[in-house]
Parts: structure tokens; C-alpha cells; sequence
């Protein structure tokens, strides 16, 4: 199932029937499947799990909220590439964490973030360890979130070792959705990243053990797609060690019957006191992502809208609000209007089919623009699909790339805030301009002169005349003026 594009979904279409369609089945068009897929491509129980879904739905991301409860702090294999520190507040990765709490604390943190946060559709744990290595609190949370708030989503994520044995109480406790960690097919390569594993309470390392980490994930994958969970495999992109191997695990993947597949950089900092980082392992650029994610294009579909989430971050993808809601504040928050949810996921569908209405227009003016090549977007926004932040506020651009044949999320790059207090920071834009390598065009709602012309002079074009509108439309539109000038000036030349 290759990467499609707009037109965009919209819960109002006609659904057709797919009632023999297998729970990983993933339409061929539009954008809701964290690649692709629109409600009519769906089956019906299928499509009422992504559609509010933000890691499963690149659609959904632009609109909800999920928070991850920090309740799995032990963790039954050692990956070169993670350190779990506790109390890093300034770094954003998996396995790190302000606070762990307890299945108690997460049930009272998880109903005072839904009281705030009408935005918020999944609660998910996600580490610091691993959920089934902490099966017990795992599940005791999960069922304590659920008795109290029936309309929000339950997942976690796993490295795969314990899934097998743990599909049944899954499946029992409606946690619908499962992320597993799958890094390597071959042996050999897995042992290169895992220092070791621990099955029945002994420590087991190299090849051996690999191989029979592998065999366990894979067991776990296919009693879960079995089971009709909706099952994401992530993995973790490591140049000179499994980069080309990762085009037969997205094989894999797809063979297995996983909804979608989720190719991440390696994150490598010294800092950060990993094996890798320590020992000079470099993480991908993100040139190098994109090439990969492009070479396995028609494999299993992708998700590229992924952040790579802190064990407690809370808010939408792209953003942390994690702070408003530590433990020692949650008593002073105050509720939200009654109903605040339900409200709120009747203005997405309302706009969601203002989107599919303008995705239409993008989809039909792309096809008749003047040269047929590929445009990548760096765009400025803060939710809702649309151009709508000031370049100065930015932490992240999200990237895009426009063909004639439509527009399509790549991935996103992490920046620095420019403005500080009212002011602007001459090392934080250094930095920006230097993450928008390989991009020379940037949509935001405003941008300051001066900031305009240093990236300017760094060959980077920003533009605010599409403030507010929606990015697809934007980024068509965008499209078809750089394309006609192009060929104007090739007709002069």
C-alpha cells in the first residue's frame, strides 16, 4: 500500500462496506492512516480508531491530544540507543521522564487533564520502561482510566518480548491500540543494538538472545493482528547498522498485517549517556531519512509525523504541556465546560469536511500546474491543519512536499524559539537555518524583517500571504506559483 495524498477524509462520506476486510486493512487514499486512508477505505470499527487517533492518523494529529502516564519504569531488555534518566526536564525523547506515578496518581492526572484539555482522545503508557514488563501496573492503570473516562482511547507501546503472553488482557481491557518496537530481522544486526534481554528472571546476550527477541516479537505481532488489535511497529533508524536492513523489515511489516509502520531517527547525544551516544554512533539526517522512507515506499504504510514523545509528555503531537500538569498542581486546575469533549470533536468533524472541501480544490489545481517536479514546505503551525503561527514562535517546522499528484506530510524538524521576551535570538535562528537545510521555502501566519532577511541570505524564502489557510491549500497553492515561475524563467533563459 504505497504513500497517498490529499483529498483528505471527512467523517461525513458515505461509508462503504468492508465488513470482510482484515482490522489492519488501510485504504489506498487520502491521508488518515498516519500515511493514508479515508473513512470510506475503512471498516467501520477500523476507521473509528484512527480517525481521533494522533500517532495513527496524520490527519488527526493536526487536531488531538494524547498524554502518555509514566506507570512502567522497569524494562526487560537494554537498547544501546536509550538511557531511561528520570527528572530531564528540558529533554524530549522516549524513556525520560519528570515523574513516575503510580496507577492511583495516573487515574487522578489523566481525569484532571481531560477536564482541561478537550483536545485530549487517547491516554497511552509508553515507559519509561516497558508497558509489559510492568504488566501488573500496566493493566491496574489501564482499567482505573477506563472506569473513568470511557471515551478515551487506551494504548501502549512495547519492545515486543512479552507481547505474546499479554494479547489476551489487551484485548480483554479494550486497549485498542499496540506500538512494538522492532529494530531488526537478522540476528546478527539485533545484537549490534541490544545489550541484552532477561527471560524468565535470567540475562541473556548476543546473537542467542537477539534471535530469540525476534522470534518473541514476531510471535507477539502476529497474535496481535490476529487478535484485531491495531498494531504500529516502530523502528529505530541507525546509519551503518540496520538503514538498508530496514527496507525487509518494512517488508515484514507489511507481510504481518501491521497498520502502519514508523521509521524514527536515531537520537545520539553523549549527553544523554547511551551506548550509541557514548560511543560516537551518529544518528541519520534527515535527508537520509526521508531517501529510506521513500526507497520502501508501496511496503507497509508509513508514519511520518511522529516526535518521538517523552514517557509523560501531554498535549498534542509537537507540543509538551506536561509542566501545567505535574502532580503537584493538578488539584488547582480547573474543570473544563461540561460535555468540553463532545463539543469539541463535533467542531473537528464540522471541520474536517471544510478540509476535504479545500483539499478537493488543492488536489484538482495541483494537476494543471506548469512543471512537474518535487517542492518541500517548512510550515509554521499550531494545530488545526492550518499556516497559523508567527515564525518567531516556532519550536518545529513541519515539513511538506508538493507534486503534481498532491501534497503529502514528509516529517518535521525541531528548532529553536527565535523570539525571546520580544526579542530575537541571533543563536536560536542560526540553529533554525541550520535544521531547514535542503529546504528553502517556509509558510508562516507573520515574520519579522529582520529575521526574514537572515534567512534570506541563507537562501530560505519565508512567506506569510497564506496566514490561517489550510496547509494543504497553502502548500498547492504555493506550488503552482514557484512552478510557473520556474518555467518562465527557463523559457527566458
Amino acid at each position: 500500500m504505497a504513500d497517498r495524498v490529499i483529498p483528505l477524509p471527512t467523517a461525513g462520506r458515505r461509508r462503504l462496506p468492508h465488513a470482510a476486510a482484515p482490522a489492519s486493512a488501510c485504504g489506498d487514499s487520502g491521508q488518515d492512516c498516519g500515511a493514508p486512508a479515508a473513512a470510506g477505505d475503512l471498516p467501520q470499527a477500523v476507521w473509528d480508531k484512527v480517525k481521533s487517533h494522533p500517532c495513527y492518523s496524520v490527519e488527526a494529529h493536526h487536531f488531538f491530544a494524547r498524554m502518555h502516564v509514566a506507570v512502567a519504569p522497569r524494562c526487560n531488555i537494554q537498547c544501546n540507543y536509550c538511557n531511561r534518566k528520570y527528572d530531564c526536564a528540558n529533554e524530549s525523547r522516549p524513556g525520560v521522564v519528570s515523574e513516575r506515578l503510580t496507577p492511583e496518581q495516573a487515574e487522578r492526572k489523566a481525569v484532571a487533564v481531560a477536564a482541561r484539555l478537550p483536545q485530549l482522545s487517547v491516554i497511552g503508557i509508553a515507559g519509561p520502561g516497558d508497558a509489559l514488563a510492568n504488566a501488573a501496573a500496566t493493566f491496574e492503570t489501564c482499567d482505573r482510566i477506563a472506569a473513568r473516562l470511557p471515551d478515551v482511547a487506551l494504548c501502549l507501546s512495547t519492545n515486543g518480548l512479552a507481547l505474546g503472553e499479554h494479547v489476551a488482557a489487551i484485548k480483554a481491557r479494550n486497549i485498542s491500540h499496540v506500538t512494538v518496537t522492532l529494530n531488526a530481522l537478522d540476528p546478527e544486526i539485533a545484537a549490534r543494538i541490544y545489550a541484552w534481554i532477561v527471560v524468565d528472571r535470567k540475562r541473556r546476550s548476543g546473537v542467542d538472545a537477539a534471535r530469540l527477541l525476534i522470534e518473541r516479537q514476531l510471535d507477539g505481532l502476529k497474535a496481535a493482528v490476529a487478535a484485531g488489535l491495531l498494531v504500529k511497529v516502530n523502528s529505530v533508524m541507525i546509519p551503518g547498522i540496520n538503514d538498508a536492513h530496514l527496507r525487509e523489515v518494512n517488508a515484514e511489516v507489511r507481510r504481518h498485517g501491521a497498520f502502519l509502520h514508523n521509521i524514527m531517527p536515531l537520537i545520539s547525544d553523549p549527553a544523554h549517556g547511551t551506548h550509541f551516544g557514548l560511543s560516537g554512533q551518529r544518528g541519520p539526517s534527515p535527508q537520509e531519512l526521508k531517501s529510506l522512507q521513500d526507497a520502501v515506499s508501496g511496503g507497509a504504510n508509513l508514519m511520518k509525523h511522529c516526535r518521538q514523545c517523552r514517557a509523560d509528555a501531554v498535549g498534542l503531537l509537537g507540543e509538551d504541556r506536561r509542566e501545567e500538569f505535574s502532580l503537584d498542581r493538578i488539584e488547582e486546575i480547573p474543570a473544563g465546560a461540561p460535555g468540553s469533549r463532545e463539543a469539541y470533536r463535533e467542531f473537528v468533524e464540522r471541520e474536517r469536511d471544510h478540509r476535504r472541501t479545500a483539499a478537493d480544490r488543492a488536489s484538482a489545481a495541483l494537476r494543471t500546474a506548469a512543471l512537474d517536479r518535487s517542492l518541500l514546505v517548512a510550515v509554521c503551525t499550531k494545530g488545526s491543519g492550518r499556516v497559523n503561527q508567527h515564525f518567531g514562535h516556532a519550536s518545529e517546522f513541519q515539513i511538506f512536499e508538493a507534486r503534481r499528484d498532491g501534497v503529502r506530510l514528509v516529517g518535521h524538524r525541531r528548532a529553536q524559539h527565535y523570539c525571546q521576551g520580544g526579542d530575537g535570538d541571533d543563536d536560536a535562528l542560526a540553529q533554525t537555518i541550520a535544521a531547514l537545510d535542503g529546504i528553502g521555502l517556509v509558510l508562516c501566519a507573520k515574520i519579522g524583517a529582520c529575521p526574514k532577511e537572515r534567512l534570506a541570505a541563507a537562501g530560505i524564502r519565508a512567506i506569510d500571504d497564506y496566514a490561517f489557510d489550510y496547509i494543504e491549500t497553502a502548500v498547492a497553492a504555493l506550488f503552482k506559483a514557484e512552478t510557473a515561475r520556474d518555467l518562465a524563467a527557463s523559457e527566458i533563459a
